[in-house]
């Protein structure tokens, strides 16, 4: 409820605002596609799953029997007779339906394309779903969540139960749980593991933070980071038994290696395991059931995002500017606008869009700007045995003395080692590996990211000139925190407001002012 806070800081406010608004406005897509195979799931046959519909190619083929392919021929009833090579450019019904018929996909970025309809309406549905689960505060969308959060374990459990009585489940088993150790002397696997779990548990977002501060004053926020970190990295351990229990099941009806099978990206989702249910006995319930778990854990995501910066918005207004329906409005105002810039998401071009957004708005080299520069703050500008202090002072005890540690020197390094590897084996963007954005498109990205990345060291700079005196005592400024309380209707009864003026090391002007906005 009370949060230490110095003018450096505030542009590291403003660059997770900026980071979570547009991670908010692309990962949305996800739950649009997740929702629309959800629809398409209440079909007696999968349309994905057959090569008679009017997106198909006449290069669709249902079935790869590459055990067949003998002495360069290929016998099938249904298809003629096929030479190897022929089934080799052939494509696979779950394919051309992701791309002709969900993306309906354009030849480039400079080609935008009719708008999707039914995606459009799609998205359209899942806002609402959103707003209104988000419209009344954390109090409401935490009764949500309740369910949102713990469904998609029964389906887990339902779908890992089905996996491993598949032909092949084992093999997938085993080469997930035998990984080849020779990767992780590639780069690129450790920026890719850095990024992910920095986006994975939201650090450096600011979500958690706002979310957080809805908590009571002595509330054990420590040990809550590791019930966080174990049930997160858990889940997804557990994930990977259901997941690589169906692509073994893929790769052992298909003929294939598994490292063929999975697509990178979306593709998992929206490829891989749409392939692997057409598969299955009763494949319109294995969808249905997947999807609306799919659909539930984005938007648990989804809440946490919208409501992380829509508290950030509201807090810049001091008390006295308070109106009624503020809050509705604030995430109505913010849903809209984000439905707009999603409408370029639903043309012929979106994918290219959305891409763009997940590649330089939100990736790795954002996040990891930015957790570098939160650690730097907490533990050499405010202070890290002053940052414990406040820590102890509110949950009654000091964290284990490696977390300041980790905040000084470990994190910090880590962050900044990725980030320089990210930059030194920089590729161009591209889709499928095949093409390559122009340099337009390669600018619209770089200007994204640098719109959260540049807000530190500008706001530093602007405050800093701004400041009067020597260079040191506008420094010392910057960098004194001062107390003040937040959603005071969450705090703890016993606790006295006044109080905490004393634990204040800022002047008593400031004191006054603070609290005085805040009651």
């Amino acid at each position: 409820p009370y949060f230490l806070s110095c003018d450096t800081i505030l542009g590291l406010g403003f660059a997770s605002m900026v980071i979570v608004f547009f991670c908010n406005t692309y990962y949305i897509m996800v739950l649009a596609w997740g929702f629309y195979y959800f629809i398409k799931s209440f079909s007696s046959t999968l349309p994905w799953s057959t090569c008679d519909n009017p997106w198909n190619t006449e290069n669709c083929i249902e079935i790869f029997r590459h055990g067949d392919c003998l002495n360069g021929t290929i016998g099938n009833s249904t298809f003629g007779n096929l030479t190897c090579e022929e089934l080799a450019n052939g494509r696979s019904p779950i394919i051309e339906f992701w791309e002709n018929k969900v993306l309906n996909i354009s030849d480039g970025l400079d080609e935008p394309g009719a708008m999707n309809w039914e995606m459009l309406l799609c998205l359209m549905a899942v806002w609402v779903m959103v707003y209104f689960c988000v419209w009344k505060g954390v109090k409401s969308t935490g009764k949500i969540v309740y369910f949102t959060a713990t469904f998609p374990y029964v389906v887990l459990i339902i779908l890992l139960v089905r996996g491993v009585t598949l032909p092949g489940a084992y093999d997938g088993i085993m080469y997930y749980v035998k990984p080849n150790w020779s990767k992780l002397g590639e780069a690129q696997v450790w920026i890719d593991a850095g990024t992910q779990i920095f986006f994975s548990y939201a650090i450096g977002l600011g979500a958690l933070t706002a979310l957080g501060s809805y908590n009571r004053f002595n509330n054990d926020c420590y040990k809550d980071a590791f019930v966080l970190a174990f049930i997160n990295s858990g889940t997804s351990f557990f994930s990977g038994f259901v997941v690589f229990s169906i692509l073994g099941f893929m790769a052992s009806e298909q003929g294939v290696d598994i490292s063929k099978v999975a697509e990178s990206g979306p593709g998992l989702a929206f490829i891989a395991y749409p392939k692997a249910v057409s598969m299955m006995p009763v494949a319109p319930v294995w969808a249905a059931l997947f999807f609306i778990m799919l659909l539930l854990l984005g938007l648990d995501s989804q809440f946490v995002g919208v409501e992380g910066f829509v508290t950030g918005i509201l807090d810049l207004f001091p008390g006295k500017y308070y109106m009624r329906y503020q809050r509705e409005i604030a995430v109505a105002i913010c849903c809209l606008l984000c439905f707009i810039i999603d409408i370029s998401m639903v043309t012929q071009g979106g994918m290219y869009v959305f891409q763009l957004f997940d590649y330089y708005s939100a990736s790795g080299m954002t996040l990891l700007w930015q957790a570098f520069w939160e650690c730097v703050v907490v533990a050499w500008v405010y202070g890290a045995d002053r940052f414990m202090d406040d820590i102890a002072r509110m949950i009654g005890y000091r964290p284990f003395p490696w977390m300041k540690w980790c905040w000084s020197f470990i994190t910090p390094c880590v962050c900044m080692g990725i980030f320089l590897f990210h930059l030194l084996n920089y590729k161009p963007l591209t889709y499928n590996n095949v093409y390559v954005y122009p340099w337009w498109g390669e600018v619209i990205g770089w200007c994204m990211a640098l719109s959260s990345m540049l807000c530190i060291p500008v706001s530093f700079v602007y405050k800093l000139s701004g400041a009067k005196g020597t260079f040191r005592e506008r420094w010392e400024i910057l960098t004194k925190p001062v107390w003040g309380a937040h959603h005071l209707e969450y705090m703890a009864p016993d606790t006295d407001i006044k109080s905490l003026a004393s634990l204040s090391p800022g002047t008593e002007e400031n004191k006054v002012i603070i609290f005085e906005s805040v009651m």
